[in-house]
């Protein structure tokens, strides 16, 4: 007999002899139906992971990692509104159960067993995971164990007192609402969650208003390994900036109480705080799960004899709520109810294509107010004396620069964060008197952690915000790519396109800096960018196109909600000349704002026949230096500019090759992994054209004199050429 059963039927027994675990009386300000309300939400709960399982056995449900033990969690759903935005642990049904029963016409029996049943119609994901989360209810769908939520709760949370302040169009959040996210007691030790905790009281200190509960469902394992006794008390109860609450979540009463307290202080006091509710797992981890197996049957039974629905029969007998035998009847009733809507939901269409599941990786367009762009005395204010250079030739750095302004003063609801972004200006000058013109509530200085920053720009996307942040250097974006890859690029997707995360993520990368930094200040490598279904991937080569390739970035964010990476070559940032020392053949004046380099437009440089370059970055550059001496030589050469990367614009490469008799493929990214694979399938896939490729080395980049050993060289690009074009050297 599995667990779930032996469960179940020591809760029939024991009732019916009010054979009920002893503890305090019923306590608070719980009203009695209050309290009978939260035992039929528990009760629904339980129902529904009993059913799970069920379907599971049969081949009609799939992904049974069940709340039982947890039911305390529906008494903290009590203790908040239903508009304060919700990041769930994924053992929380019960939450998400009582706070259905808040908002009217929901109907939430049926869609999570439809969510179980894996169907089309699952009203949260459209049958593409058994996920907890609701539009209605405010609650954004959750895949994560790990607590890879919580950055993006901090950010969600900080964003209510920044729309206060600048409200955005799409807004979201109420001015005196909070954020609450959850999450287990093995899943606080990630490094994600101390990133978060840490994040949170790092903004409090400061005394920045930041309305945010942590809840901690500590059952006291994780999986197999068992937390340490009295771990999370001791490490949480004592934190700056972080209000320590703490409540037996067997009990509603007192979790009632001391959730309402929680949510009280945050709400009133705008500061974060922790709320650690005790729990028990029952079941084991998951519906494959057999506890006995790594731990003793007299602990498990022991953690059964805690049935946190037991304690509730109890209280509400004290209480004068319910007798044992109405609770019973409440039990067994809605397990009977539940039964009788599987069946049904088990019927209903599933996913069956891959267009289907697909679907919904790119995110639904959203209606935007039009605009003008800013005007003219707004401009001459903020730009002042630059106004009078947007007619010369200027670096790659100022241009970005120059759009950056131009955008923020087009869209208020733009926010850039970073570390230096501000009072410095970055590490390479290209936010450079931003935070003056737009102050710091725009233009964030951040501590010193990616998986912040990028949490930060996920929650304020939740809450109407454009945010623009900045990881420092490409190497330094592993740290935190989960962020982008199981966050904000999988939310459109298992939520049918009801959440979104739009942004335009800057991150200076690539190689080529002069003998500085090696692989800590230069990485070129993008796999791990264009590995992420439904991320744009845009990188310019020149000045007058990052400007325009921005443009078109935020109205892909703003306007498309698309998740949108503009990748900065750092070696071109500064770069004036392009084949003599003082030519400045690399500087370029400021497009006019009407212009725009649109998604999937390639760049073409000359009409060559006898060879096409196809390259992007760096390797346009390079490339362009190589035509001028292949020129020379008679190889009449054409360089193609991809400046998109992710998704790859196949139809504009096919065409822009067409007619060519060669092509060589610029790769300043690795052999293995890098996006020449690509371009060599698509080239071998849709053209007769011969080609080859020249790529980086399988190498980290060294520092000092050997910085570009491992890379294309215009030097190597003209030997390439000439030994693909059979021209004499």
């Amino acid at each position: 007999m599995d667990r779930s059963t032996i469960v179940h039927e020591n809760f029939l027994r024991r009732v019916a002899r009010q054979d009920l675990p002893a503890g305090k009386a019923p306590a608070g300000p719980l009203s009695r139906e209050g309290a009978v309300s939260l035992f039929r939400s528990g009760c629904l709960c339980r129902a529904l992971d009993r059913t799970s399982r069920k379907m599971q056995e049969a081949k009609q449900g799939f992904y049974t990692i069940g709340s039982s033990g947890h039911e305390g969690m529906a008494a903290v759903a009590a203790a908040l509104r239903p508009t304060d935005m919700a990041f769930l642990h994924y053992r929380d049904a019960a939450f998400q159960i009582h706070r259905a029963s808040q908002v009217p016409g929901q109907s939430v029996t049926w869609d999570m067993l439809l969510s179980f049943a894996c169907s089309a119609e699952d009203p949260i994901s459209g049958g593409r995971h058994k996920v907890l989360g609701s539009k209605m209810l405010a609650i954004p769908p959750q895949t994560s164990t790990i607590a890879s939520h919580l950055p993006k709760a901090v950010g969600a949370a900080y964003s209510i007192g920044l729309a206060r302040r600048h409200p955005p169009e799409h807004k979201v959040l109420a001015d005196d609402g909070i954020v609450m996210c959850s999450f287990g007691d093995a899943s606080s030790n990630h490094s994600t969650a101390q990133g978060a905790f840490n994040a949170a009281q790092w903004t409090d200190y400061q005394s920045v208003p930041l309305p945010l509960l942590f809840v901690c469902e500590d059952n006291g394992i994780g999986i197999s390994t068992r937390t340490p006794k009295g771990w999370i008390a001791a490490t949480f109860s004592a934190r700056p900036g972080l209000k320590y609450f703490a409540c037996d979540g067997l009990d509603i009463f007192d979790t009632y109480r001391v959730a309402r307290a929680a949510a009280h202080y945050v709400r009133t006091r705008r500061k974060p705080a922790f709320l650690h509710v005790r729990t028990v797992r029952l079941y084991g981890h998951a519906g494959a799960d057999v506890a006995t197996t790594y731990l003793s049957r007299d602990f498990v039974e022991a953690e059964e004899a805690n049935d946190p629905l037991l304690h509730t029969v109890r209280l509400l007998a004290e209480a004068g709520a319910a007798t044992p035998a109405e609770s019973l009847e409440i039990y067994v009733e809605t397990a009977e109810r539940v039964e009788r809507v599987a069946a049904e939901a088990v019927t209903r269409p599933r996913l069956s294509t891959a267009g289907e599941v697909m679907a919904s990786i790119i995110p639904p367009p959203r209606a935007c107010k039009p605009t003008n762009g800013p005007g003219t005395e707004d401009r001459a204010r903020v730009f002042g004396g630059d106004l009078k250079a947007m007619d010369e030739p200027q670096t790659m750095s100022r241009l970005i620069n120059w759009a950056l302004t131009d955008l923020m003063l087009d869209h208020g609801e733009i926010v850039m964060m970073g570390e230096d972004v501000g009072r410095k200006g970055g590490v390479y000058g290209v936010t450079q008197k931003l935070m003056a013109r737009f102050g710091a509530s725009r233009v964030i200085d951040t501590l010193l952690d990616e998986q912040s920053i990028l949490g930060l720009a996920i929650g304020l996307a939740h809450n109407g915000f454009l945010p623009v942040p900045e990881i420092q250097f490409l190497a330094y974006l592993h740290n935190a790519e989960d962020q982008l890859r199981g966050e904000a690029a999988t939310l459109p997707f298992f939520s049918n396109g009801q959440y979104t995360n739009p942004m335009v993520l800057r991150i200076a990368g690539l190689g080529y800096q002069k003998g500085f930094g090696g692989h800590f200040h230069n990485d070129n490598s993008v796999a791990v960018l264009r590995d992420i279904p439904g991320l744009i991937l845009a990188c310019p080569s020149n000045g007058a196109d990052a400007a325009m390739m921005l443009r078109e970035c935020v109205r892909l964010a703003r306007e498309e909600q698309r998740l949108v990476v503009f990748l900065e070559p750092i070696a071109l940032y500064h770069t004036r000349d392009l084949h003599e020392a003082g030519d400045k053949g690399w500087m370029t004046a400021y497009p006019d704002r009407s212009q725009r380099v649109a998604l999937g437009e390639v760049g073409i440089h000359g009409d060559g026949g006898d060879l096409a370059i196809v390259t992007f970055g760096n390797g346009a550059y390079l490339s362009l230096q190589a035509k001028r001496e292949l020129e020379q030589a008679g190889i009449a050469t054409r360089v193609i500019d991809l400046r998109w990367l992710s998704p790859l614009p196949e139809e504009a490469i096919e065409k822009a090759v067409s007619g060519c008799r060669h092509v060589l493929i610029v790769d300043e990214t690795r052999r293995t992994g890098g996006l020449a694979e690509s371009l060599m399938a698509l080239m071998s896939e849709r053209t007769t054209i011969p080609h080859i490729r020249l790529c980086a080395e399988d190498s980290f980049i060294a520092t000092g004199p050997s910085y570009a050993a491992t890379m294309p060289s215009a030097e190597a690009i003209v030997a390439a050429a000439r030994a693909l074009t059979g021209a004499s050297a």
